[in-house]
């Protein structure tokens, strides 16, 4: 009979494959007129076994996104991409933002926007413009608090205009 140690790990190599599936790593595909099409997102559901990661993840102070963008958005060069996050928790959360995986910081054509509404809520903007075809990919919001931390992911990818 296997080990509890090497079911564990057993558990956490097939979880982090399944990870890397839902964020669509492979070779992008080529259609025609379009850039990158991604595979499908795989919804993953995690159970807290362990009563305190339970307690973690699910504080009621916990931060939380209450309202996003939609998942898919696609773009035409050269114009203007939008994504919105409202993250609600005591404290109020912040909000970061990623790109497959890697932390956005604002610069020339990357802006982010926050409006706080009230002692709980949190409402986030992240803008590009003008937008290339290394725009394309996978974006996420990251709302944290002492309490919890939730995440939205969205992907993104340009259109060829022919006339």
């Amino acid at each position: 009979m296997l080990s509890k140690r090497v079911l564990f790990l057993l558990w956490v190599l097939l979880y982090l494959s399944a990870c890397n599936a839902a964020r669509g790593s492979g070779r992008a595909k080529q259609a025609r007129g379009r850039g990158r099409l991604f595979n499908s997102r795989m919804t993953i559901i995690i159970r807290h076994r362990n009563p305190a990661s339970a307690h973690y993840y699910e504080h009621k102070d916990g931060a939380r996104i209450i309202k996003a963008s939609h998942f898919e958005l696609d773009y035409m060069l050269g114009r203007k991409i939008t994504f919105f996050c409202m993250a609600q928790g005591l404290p109020r959360p912040e909000i970061t933002w990623f790109k497959d995986g890697i932390e956005l910081y604002a610069h020339k054509f990357f802006q982010v926007h926050e409006w706080p509404m009230g002692n709980d809520t949190l409402k986030s903007k992240m803008e590009i413009d003008p937008t290339t075809q290394k725009d394309a990919g996978y974006y996420e919001c990251q709302a944290n608090n002492k309490y919890a931390i939730d995440t939205r992911g969205f992907r993104t990818d340009y259109v060829m205009v022919t006339y």
